[in-house]
């Protein structure tokens, strides 16, 4: 079983180095890329600060404060007054930002259509049932639970 483990975890590693690639053509097309276009979707939803956006990437402050930069510097985002943190302003997308990340998204809408097309709604299901459940038993070995 441990061995079917280790190659799943192969498997997942190789998915996620093609969607990488492929997701940074993607944002290419449009002048950014996957790293930006992760930050402008994460604040689509309404402004964050930089803390909260790489919370919810799940990655370094450091590294989302630097393409928060660039992205206010192209005049996708901008920095607003936090009425609960003065040291922390708020990141939102302007409407430049926005159409970009449109753009993306529905680009992005057309690929997986074509990526999905031999492929059922209920093995997707699957696919996506099974790695929520690895997802789940990494996150309680990680926090030192038996993996069940």
């Amino acid at each position: 079983m441990a061995d079917e483990m280790a190659l799943l975890v192969a498997d997942v590693f190789e998915a996620a180095g093609a969607l990488r690639r492929s997701g940074e053509a993607l944002a290419a097309t449009e002048g950014q890329t996957q790293a930006r276009w992760q930050l402008l979707s994460a604040v689509s939803g309404g402004p964050l600060t930089v803390a909260q956006a790489a919370r919810r990437l799940g990655v370094a402050r450091q590294g989302v404060q630097r393409i928060a930069n660039d992205l206010v510097g192209e005049e996708l985002a901008a920095f607003r007054t936090n009425p609960d943190h003065r040291s922390s302003p708020l990141l939102e997308l302007t409407a430049s930002g926005h159409r970009i990340l449109n753009k993306i998204t529905d680009r992005a809408t057309e690929m997986h259509r074509a990526m999905a097309a031999d492929l059922t709604p209920a093995e997707l299901a699957a696919a996506r049932a099974l790695l929520q459940r690895v997802i789940e038993q990494v996150r309680r070995y990680d926090e030192g639970a038996p993996a069940t």
